[in-house]
């Protein structure tokens, strides 16, 4: 064996080569043109003990290669404080599998979490039904889609506002363009949805749902009041994306008359982990339950009248008939579902309000800061929460650089003479004041 973790032996392997119409494994990758096959050596370093290892990540880990930034970005990822146990109680045995609990009765443990997160995640949102979690908002909401074009009886047109994050809007469209979903988009007026485009959009007909994000991409606080009157006038569904986190104190989806509503969990103490993993969450009102993907899982009583969970709806077409499914959302999804439930139960409902309000001042304070600094201005004069867009009159590349090295994710470009600044509960007064001083300090020193 040349390789002592893989498990076939060398006439395993001439087995599988030969019934695949292949003499060698080289033959597996024939296709691929030579120009792209990668020819060198690895550049790997020779085998270390343990402790040998233990020294080396904790020297790269502490070197001016990983430093730790002090956050102002978001754009869908946020720096959110998680209690410490969190760590403790997701390595619990009763918990923590990657296998769907098929047998309820070794698998209470999972069932019960599982629970715990859809009430709660129906509870923010103000739905009537949560499922057991997706792999992220951006794949929610493209699932959501799904939904509306299975839900309606000729559409086949979907409408996305163009204050959609980039990233949810370009998943949609891959999602959208191998299930014969047409995707169009609502214009944005002043960093806001365009009603009035939205509405000669829905009366052209042939729209299945219309998708709109709350807070939107850049931070803004929209009124979609009117929206669902218009949207199910047409017999399409409305479709609202949030931030997890936002609903501990802004209007719900359903307050909007939504009849989805999808996002990220992220916000909900997830750490940022380079952007991943998330946990996208799907609620949805009760007529539309059969139209959902993944699994729900109910409370019921044994023999004994014990409290018991069971797998309660779950379509079967996503194990055996993969074609034919609704989603093929399986598996491994429930892991930060479970950070998510742990999370949720330790905050409580007032402990979310507490670090929303935070991270609204916070991100209130920092926009009067900044926006006294002669390089800086509000882009849009909208109501905001946590996050918002100022045009910058320099280098944003070079600004971001400079607050880089000395220890500052100064916001995420939106465009060559716009930064999205975020704040969470986080970010206390002194780094915010810190910040600015570097700012302006940089300004200074380029003036």
């Amino acid at each position: 064996m040349n390789y002592k973790y893989f498990p076939h032996t060398e006439e395993d392997i001439k087995q599988m080569l030969s019934a695949s119409g292949m003499t060698t494994l080289d033959d597996l990758y024939a296709d691929i043109p030579e120009a792209i096959r990668f020819r060198k050596e690895y550049n790997l370093p020779e085998a270390l003990s343990e402790i040998e290892i233990r020294k080396l990540f904790n020297e790269i880990a502490s070197s001016a290669q990983n430093a730790s930034l002090t956050v102002f970005a978001g754009a869908g990822i946020y720096d959110h404080y998680a209690p410490a146990v969190i760590q403790s109680i997701i390595q619990r045995s009763e918990f923590l599998t990657s296998y769907t609990p098929y047998q309820a009765e070794i698998s209470q443990g999972t069932l019960h979490y599982i629970f715990e997160y859809q009430s709660m995640m129906a509870e923010l949102t103000g739905m009537d039904i949560s499922n057991a979690s997706m792999y992220d908002g951006a794949t929610a909401t493209a699932e959501a889609v799904l939904m509306a074009f299975a839900n309606a009886k000729k559409a086949d047109k979907v409408l996305v506002s163009k204050t959609v994050d980039p990233k949810v809007r370009r998943v949609i469209d891959t999602y959208a363009k191998y299930h014969g979903v047409i995707v169009e988009k609502i214009e944005e007026c002043d960093g806001i949805t365009d009603k009035a485009d939205m509405q000669e959009k829905l009366n052209a007909g042939g729209v299945a749902g219309v998708v709109v994000q709350a807070p939107n991409y850049y931070g803004i606080i929209e009124d979609f009041t009117g929206f669902a009157d218009d949207i199910h006038e047409q017999k399409a569904l409305f479709i609202i994306n949030s931030i997890a986190a936002d609903l501990a104190v802004i209007k719900t989806p359903a307050e909007w008359g939504a009849d989805i509503a999808v996002g990220d969990g992220q916000s909900l103490g997830i750490p940022m982990s380079f952007g991943g993993p998330g946990v996208g969450y799907m609620c949805c009102t009760e007529k539309l339950i059969r139209k959902m993907p993944g699994r729900i899982v109910g409370m019921t009583r044994d023999n004994r009248e014990q409290r018991a969970f069971v797998l309660t709806l779950q379509a079967r077409e996503q194990h055996i008939r993969r074609q034919k499914a609704t989603s093929n959302i399986c598996s491994n999804q429930s892991l930060m579902a479970l950070y998510v439930t742990i999370y949720l139960s330790l905050m409580g409902k007032q402990g979310l309000r507490d670090a929303a309000e935070l991270s609204y001042s916070g991100a209130h304070y920092l926009c009067e800061q900044l926006s006294n600094l002669d390089c800086f201005k509000l882009k849009y004069e909208k109501p905001f929460f946590n996050e918002f867009c100022m045009t910058y009159d320099g280098d944003v590349d070079a600004l971001q650089a400079e607050c880089a090295e000395n220890g500052f994710m100064a916001g995420v470009k939106v465009d060559e003479h716009t930064i999205m600044f975020a704040v969470t509960e986080q970010r206390t007064k002194e780094e915010i004041d810190e910040f600015v001083d570097l700012i302006k300090q940089i300004e200074e020193d380029a003036a």
